[in-house]
């Protein structure tokens, strides 16, 4: 299977997952010129933006690593266009939803906004 498509099956894991939780999905893969937002969802009244990291051993570490300075960075300046373009002023954070074969992980408020 090609890196695509274990990837959107992964997303599509963590959405459920999400959801089962009390979530509710507002996009999956939002893009813009800034970048990519794997899933954007609500929990409550807070918009929650979610990097989905998925890894099939723990050989190398934890999938959660991979989100380093400059992908949180990536990650910002889409969530930014994104409250911008849909007009929204509450609440937000940034999730992270981690995946290895024998565990699924939400990591709520994973890293604060970065605008540098």
């Amino acid at each position: 299977m090609n890196k695509r498509l274990v990837g959107k099956e992964k997303e599509e894991l963590a959405a459920e997952f999400l959801t089962r939780h009390g979530f509710f999905i507002l996009e999956k893969n939002f893009s813009c010129r800034n970048g990519e937002i794997d899933i954007v969802a609500k929990e409550g009244d807070t918009l929650c933006f979610v990097e989905v990291k998925y890894r099939s051993s723990l050989d190398f570490g934890y999938p959660e690593e991979n989100v380093d300075i400059r992908k949180q960075r990536k990650i910002c300046r889409t969530a930014l266009f994104y409250m911008t373009s849909h007009g929204y002023k509450g609440n937000s954070r940034f999730d992270v939803v981690s995946i290895v074969p024998d565990r699924i992980k939400l990591i709520r408020n994973a890293f604060s906004y970065r605008y540098e």
